[in-house]
Parts: C-alpha cells; structure tokens; sequence
C-alpha cells in the first residue's frame, strides 16, 4: 500500500539511523535520519560487512542476534552495539531487528543513545562525587571528633538560632555534670542558673563578636561550679553557630594568680632595674635594683620625677625612648649613662617597651648596668698603632692647621653617624644630642654623604 520511494523517507525519519543487512551481514543500505546529521555521511558503509563498524564486544552482540535469525528461533530482540568509524568516533545505538523480504535480509532501526550515555557519565561522576565529598566530610568529622576527644579544653557547639547545644566533648559534660547523649540537644540556657533564654543567647552572642573576648562567668545547674564561658561566632553551612569554650574558674584564678605572685616576685628580686613612667616620663613606680643603681633611699623620694634627672643627656635621651618605643611598640638596648642622685655615673644598656592603655599608658624600662663590659672594652688602649701612623704620615706632607681640620672632620662624622644610630635616625632628637640646630645637621650630613642613610 505505501510507495517504494515513500517507504525509504519514512523509515529514515522513525529512526535516527537504519541498515539493511543480509544474513551474513553485509551492509546493504544505509538510511540517516535527516533531522539528525551528526552521523555524517555513511555512504561507505554499503557493501562492508557491518561487523567492521561494530567494536569488539559489539561483534559478539550481532553474532548471537544473527544465529537466531538464521536458525529461526522466535523473535529477535533488541539490542545496544557501539559503532567505530576508522577508530575516529563512537557511538552507541539501539537496534530493533525486522524481517524484510524472502532473501533473508534484516532491517535494523537505530535509536541514538548518545545522549543517554552522556547523561549516565555525567551521573555516574557525580556520583563519584558525591562518594568523594561523603569520605572528605567523614574524615573531617573523624578528625574533629578525635581532636575533641583529646582536648582537655571543654568545647561546646551551640546553634545560634535556637540556642541548643549541637555537640560538645567529655571535658564540657563533665563541668556541666550530665553526659553528652543526654547534654546533646538539649537547651543550653537551661545548664546555668538564672538565665533566661533571650537575654542568655543575645549576651552570648554580642561577646563573641567583640575583640576583647571577655569570657562571662556562670554557674552550673547541676554541679554548681562557678564557669567562665568565652564565645566565638561563626557561619557554617548557612547557620551561625557558636563556639563555646568552658574553663572552671577557680582554676582560672589559681593560673592568673601563681602568675601574679612569679610578676611580682621577678619585678621585686630581679637583679635588672624596672621603671614604669606614663607617657610623659614622669617616674610612677621602680623596683629595689633601679633605686640601688641610682642611690636612692626610698620610691617616694624619685616618685613624680622625670626620668631624665637621672639621664646624663637628660631630656634628649627620655625622648628617644619614649618616642621610639610609642612608635613601634619597643626599643631595644639603647647604650647610654645613668646618673645617680649623688652624681656618679655608670654605662648603662636600656630597652623601652609601649604599654598600650586607653585610660593609663605606660612606658617599661628595663634597665641593666654595662659598666663592667665598657671597661672590658676600653682596655685596649684609647687610640690603635694605625691610628697613630696615619696621623704621622700626614706630618710634613701638610701643615699644622690642615691636619687637625682633617681630624677634625673625622671625629665629626663618627659623632654624627652615633648620634644617628642611636636615635635610630631621628634627626630631631640627635641634633638636639648634639648640639646642633636641624639645618645644621642636614648640613653636615650632605657633607659626609649621611644624608640618605637609613638607621
């Protein structure tokens, strides 16, 4: 009823792709779907055996369907072969087998399954990583729960938006007295006495985001243990959740309190002398070693005085320390002479540290005698043999006048580049150790080639 040349377009638009074969085979036409063009073009196909298309495991496949066909067993089935062109392309097709005409040949409709086989890879990696993901966040999980177990910091995980405990660990359950299935889920509010919910959680959380971190003290429901609980605020898979650290206070006390006592002790037998200024310089409190060195009789006779009475260069060496040690936090071993109130001196090596106060800020001297080591370093003589021969040298190849300029120059530059160095390239303060006005001194420094030195 339907038309040869009909039949062809209509079995190549049922299908995406159709083959007759014989029954041993050989490809006898080849239709494509028009509608479908990323077979290419087949035309070399015809006249091959069908099996040089079909990969290996495909060619057992056919073979099997073949000898059904040809021993007339029932119905043929259909079945998935993957075709190879010139090992240049793959791609797979499901066929369903038609008997057509008495001359034994099989037509063969293919549907293209490569759509399919690319939406099973693509499940099948997303699969492997989910898999991947699984085993990362299991040994993550293993990870904290052993990092958790062997802490001795009692941590607690609480839900910010509920304020229930998530977990926490065998150190937390013991200082809050039950166990952690029976603490897991539970209201943490509930654990401490006098507290009500939302004030509880806003406290909680308005701690943890300052940066001071002042830990909130509370007592236990349960065990009545007086606890500092110090909170830190974090997001973690679109929840805020925080983190609970729990610390006995007693035992917290006991800590700041052995500290205490070994500060005070160090600060009352040190053998170095400490000294606490304010910001100006203005003494407020020594130890026995600062008032031996400078022969004091007592703290109350030196209280209130400026600590450059007891400089040899007074104010100019105060404001080196007090500025260097503002501006970066600390100054260290700075060589200088201390004067007692008796008028003696003695070297000394000093280092400045910044105490950062809103209200009091304050300026730590540590202070350490460097007499002995100044002798050890004077006893080879005030001036070298070589010294002395390039001072010879320059006898009757100059006049008088133009030698001690010459020396002249030289000691000038070497007192130039200490004062630098020990004002730590403060032009300001070392004219002032100096002498000198600040034009002056940038005067000098161009003339010895000191003016871009960096201390």
């Amino acid at each position: 009823m339907i038309a040869p040349e009909v039949l062809g377009d209509i079995i190549a638009t049922a299908a995406d792709l159709a083959i007759v074969i014989s029954d041993m085979g050989q490809i006898l036409s080849v239709l494509i779907n028009p509608n479908h063009p990323s077979f290419g073009k087949l035309d070399h196909w015809q006249g091959r055996d069908v099996r040089d298309f079909l990969t290996l495991e495909s060619v057992g496949k056919l073979e099997k369907q073949l000898a059904v066909f040809n021993a007339n067993q029932g119905s043929l089935k259909s079945i998935e072969l993957n075709h190879v062109d010139n090992d240049a392309w793959e791609f797979p097709i499901r066929y369903s087998f038609h008997r057509i005409g008495p001359d034994g040949a099989l037509l063969m409709l293919g549907r293209d399954l490569r759509q399919i086989a690319e939406m099973q890879h693509q499940l099948v990696q997303t699969q492997l990583r989910l898999e991947q993901d699984y085993e990362a966040q299991r040994e993550f999980e293993t990870r904290l729960r052993v990092m958790m177990d062997v802490t001795r910091d009692a941590v607690v995980f609480v839900s910010l938006s509920n304020g229930r405990i998530v977990d926490l660990n065998a150190a937390a359950a013991t200082l809050l007295g039950d166990g952690i299935p029976d603490l897991t889920g539970t209201a943490f509010v509930n654990e401490f006495e006098g507290r009500k919910r939302p004030e509880f959680m806003e406290a909680l959380a308005e701690a943890a985001i300052t940066d001071a971190r002042v830990p909130m003290t509370l007592t236990s429901r349960r065990t009545h243990r007086t606890l500092n609980v110090t909170a830190r605020l974090f997001r973690a898979a679109g929840e805020r959740m925080l983190l609970c650290r729990l610390e006995n206070a007693e035992d917290s006390t006991t800590a700041a309190d052995t500290l205490s006592e070994n500060l005070a002790a160090f600060y009352r037998d040190g053998i170095d002398a400490i000294l606490f200024t304010d910001r100006m310089g203005i003494i407020q409190s020594a130890n026995d070693a600062f008032l031996n060195m400078i022969d004091s009789a007592s703290l109350a006779a030196i209280k209130g005085k400026p600590v450059s009475d007891f400089l040899v260069r007074g104010t100019v060496d105060m404001r080196v320390l007090i500025d260097n040690a503002a501006r970066a936090g600390q100054m260290r071993m700075f060589a200088t002479r201390m004067m007692s109130e008796h008028g003696a001196q003695v070297a000394v090596e000093m280092s400045a540290t910044w105490l950062q106060s809103v209200t009091n800020p304050a300026v730590v001297f540590v202070i350490r005698d460097a007499s002995r080591a100044e002798a050890l370093r004077k006893t080879g003589g005030p001036v070298s043999d070589e010294g002395m021969r390039s001072v010879m040298e320059l006898v009757g190849t100059a006049t008088l006048k133009d030698i001690v300029a010459e020396t002249t120059d030289v000691v000038e530059k070497m007192c130039i580049e200490t004062a630098i160095e020990l004002t730590r390239n403060n032009r300001v303060a070392a004219a002032e150790m100096l002498g000198l006005s600040r034009q002056s001194l940038y005067v000098k420094l161009r003339k010895y080639g000191l003016l871009s030195r960096d201390s």
